[in-house]
């Protein structure tokens, strides 16, 4: 079901709403299921909060990893090739636009790949750079689409498959982020999408721990999945990018998970937190499209759990995955009790084939609570 589609429960908390306001209890997200319209989804492929100021300039390399310097050199060089469109001031004479000028229908791609694929372990400033490259791009926000994979599958869900490339298809840029296959059918739907919108000369540029040749390795095997990967990665040309992970680079230990009294006092004493016991969540994940975890936490100030524990079953932690994401994006503090968050997922998890994600979503889970510190101090 397309979130276009689902009835609406509960409407985002606007400022000076109940939940908003300093003393009010806590709100519960297993009460929110918010309708999400198609208009929305479009209009929010921009970068997320915690990357609304990312630069090249503010990107910090790591002196002992010289791939990552590289990468924004390669990238500035490839933002600055983008053309602009309409709307944006032509380029300078002489000056070599790789994008400048879309083909005509039925020209075909240019040779070459199109896009750029950033490809390294979580943590090293991947996110940071992708959007660096929006706002580098030299073309008008409208022209321009950030989003996470899962976003925009989401988006296609919303608005169908035709209707989503006429709409990226009048971009100049669109920007992928958490770029992975977790199952064939989006396989075949994304290799279609960028295919098409290569066709008409929208740039291209992703994000992954893996690359593009290796998308769904440990996951799928047939021959006819294995053929559209391949095609997936003839779009686009690697740069790799080497380090540990930045958000724990030199940093105190996370706290330990607190008592449960703690976190209900902190909960209600924090104007906009929400407070929920984690096996409930956890359930109530199940019954809201992973396209509206965002606007589940609209206005959500921090996040108050009870009762953290392993997580039962690969679905339950995927959507787990995706939820953390939305909660880094938008630099929401997590305050928890139970078990410390690198336990949420078992051995056989973290060998499997989304391993990956659930490191990224420890990492990002990790630097959360540490954020939530000063709720407790």
């Amino acid at each position: 079901m397309s979130p276009s589609q689902s009835s609406a429960s509960q409407s985002s908390p606007a400022t000076g709403s109940p939940a908003a306001e300093a003393g009010a209890s806590p709100v519960a997200l297993t009460s929110r299921a918010p309708h999400v319209p198609a208009d929305r989804l479009v209009a929010e492929m921009v970068p997320p909060p915690r990357f609304q100021s990312a630069r090249f300039e503010t990107y910090i390399p790591d002196a002992d990893q010289p791939s990552q310097a590289a990468a924004v050199t390669a990238l500035s060089e490839f933002a600055s090739g983008i053309g602009g469109g309409a709307t944006a001031a032509g380029p300078a004479e002489g000056k070599r636009r790789w994008f400048a000028r879309k083909p005509k229908a039925g020209a075909g791609a240019a040779k070459g790949p199109r896009g750029v694929y950033l490809d390294g372990g979580y943590g090293v400033g991947k996110t940071h750079l992708l959007a660096s490259l929006w706002h580098a791009a030299p073309a008008a926000p409208e022209l321009k689409a950030f989003g996470t994979f899962v976003e925009l599958t989401n988006l296609v869900g919303a608005l169908g498959f035709q209707e989503t490339v006429r709409t990226l298809g009048n971009h100049r840029l669109l920007c992928i982020d958490e770029f992975e296959l977790d199952d064939p059918g989006d396989t075949v739907l994304v290799s279609s999408l960028l295919s098409r919108l290569v066709e008409q000369g929208v740039a291209l540029a992703a994000t992954s721990n893996t690359l593009p040749g290796k998308l769904g390795e440990g996951r799928f095997a047939a021959a006819d999945f294995l053929r559209e990967i391949q095609g997936l990665s003839a779009h686009f040309r690697p740069l790799r990018i080497d380090g540990e992970d930045y958000r724990h680079r030199g940093l105190p230990e996370a706290p330990a998970p607190y008592d449960a009294e703690t976190v209900r006092r902190a909960a209600h004493r924090t104007p906009g937190a929400s407070l929920d016991d984690f096996p409930a969540l956890l359930e109530h994940l199940s019954k809201v499209h992973p396209s509206r975890y965002g606007a589940m936490c609209d206005g959500i100030t921090a996040v108050c759990l009870t009762d953290v524990q392993a997580v039962p079953d690969q679905s339950t932690a995927l959507r787990l995955v995706v939820l953390a994401d939305r909660l880094y994006d938008r630099e929401v503090p997590v305050l928890a009790a139970g078990k410390p968050f690198d336990e949420l997922f078992s051995p056989e998890m973290l060998q499997g084939g989304y391993r990956k994600k659930y490191f990224r979503a420890i990492s990002r889970l990790t630097a959360l609570a540490r954020d939530a510190k000063p709720l407790v101090a």
